[in-house]
């Protein structure tokens, strides 16, 4: 190996490295403006399973937090995780990827009085829009407002790539944000939201997005996911 290739592979590696370090840390400017890490890119800390059911779905994997696929084995456990914290008013960032034809979502507001988190907490949807295997409503897409809000744009990168995140709960006021573009603003508890709520999924669930506070929590819903870069900032 002549000496140019030698210091391109080398400089390759140093920042392939680098990359890698970055992921699940904070910034100086990050730590100064309030940013939190929920997660540290190798434990579970920080979170456990909705009701501290038993299950053994979620797991570390190469610096994601992982949700595993279901299989035909029914001896499966799965539940949905939660952060041990709860949180009102926030900025939420976090990186995802998702499997072909896989389902899941990011909740706030969940509490654990009910048999299900989605039965509390607003869902942030993420969904295989292209390749789902069943018709999707326009309120079951990426970065929509589980069935109350659709999105202007749906800015997502292809299956199997990292998007970006960003949740914006300020009071009522909510912003759903997708790989640096806001596609979703909307207030909570408005004429309209409650005509929403009443017309639509949510006609029976009274508890349905009034909680004013409660923990993150990342849906399980039998598709393999990762999650990475984790951060909140409370506002």
């Amino acid at each position: 190996m002549n000496r140019t290739v030698f210091t391109i592979a080398i400089l390759f590696l140093t920042a392939s490295v680098f990359a890698q370090q970055k992921d699940n840390t904070l910034t100086k400017a990050e730590k100064k403006a309030g940013w939190k890490l929920l997660f540290d890119g190798k434990t579970l800390n920080g979170w456990r399973m909705y009701q501290n059911k038993p299950a053994d779905s979620w797991s570390v994997k190469d610096g994601n937090l992982y949700c595993k696929g279901s299989t035909t084995d029914k001896s499966d456990k799965r539940a949905d995780i939660i952060t041990m914290g709860q949180y009102a008013n926030f900025e939420l960032s976090i990186e995802w990827k998702i499997s072909p034809e896989g389902n899941s979502g990011i909740l706030y507001h969940v509490s654990e009085d009910y048999d299900a988190s989605y039965l509390s907490g607003p869902e942030y949807q993420l969904i295989d829009d292209t390749g789902f295997p069943e018709k999707l409503e326009a309120w079951q897409n990426t970065a929509a407002d589980y069935a109350m809000f659709t999105t202007t744009s749906r800015p997502t990168k292809p299956v199997g790539e990292y998007n970006l995140t960003k949740i914006v709960v300020n009071g009522a006021h909510r912003e759903h944000w997708l790989n640096g573009v806001k596609v979703l603003e909307f207030d909570a508890w408005t004429d309209d939201w409650l005509k929403r709520k009443a017309a639509g999924k949510w006609k029976d669930t009274p508890e349905y997005g009034m909680e004013k506070t409660g923990h993150i929590c990342l849906q399980d819903h039998g598709s393999e996911i990762w999650f990475r870069n984790i951060k909140i900032r409370k506002l």
